[in-house]
């Protein structure tokens, strides 16, 4: 898969790097990665509950053509077939940890704000 190199007006930063992680699972799957350091398709299943079968499948393809994951397939029966982060992926990690920070932040905010709303009625 190509990628664009984005050189060009104040934004073009976060262009480059959305065109990696953008979408609502690819940094999801990612996140999980960096807690469990491999993955099976069965695994991504149960981590990510709702996601389709075919929406899984078609993100760790583009996470493997980008060259942030590697995929092993190994020969047995039944097939077993892992992920990993790669190096380009690893160097993500920046990223998602503040994504996982600020999602903390917002959740806990928001719990906050519902629990006071409520005490309030």
């Amino acid at each position: 898969m190509e990628r664009k190199k984005y050189d060009c007006a104040v934004g073009c930063p976060v262009e480059s790097t959305l065109q990696f992680v953008a979408g609502k699972w690819k940094s999801v799957i990612l996140y999980r990665l960096f807690q469990e350091r491999v993955g099976r398709y069965s695994d991504f299943k149960r981590w990510l509950p709702g996601i389709s079968e075919r929406m899984l499948a078609r993100q760790l393809h583009e996470l493997v053509l980008d060259g942030l994951l590697t995929k092993k397939v190994y020969v047995e029966m039944p097939p077993r077939t892992e992920y990993r982060l790669t190096p380009f992926g690893q160097s993500l990690w920046p990223v998602i940890a503040a994504m996982a920070a600020w999602g903390q932040h917002y959740n806990q905010s928001q719990t906050g704000a519902t629990s006071a709303d409520a005490s309030a009625k």
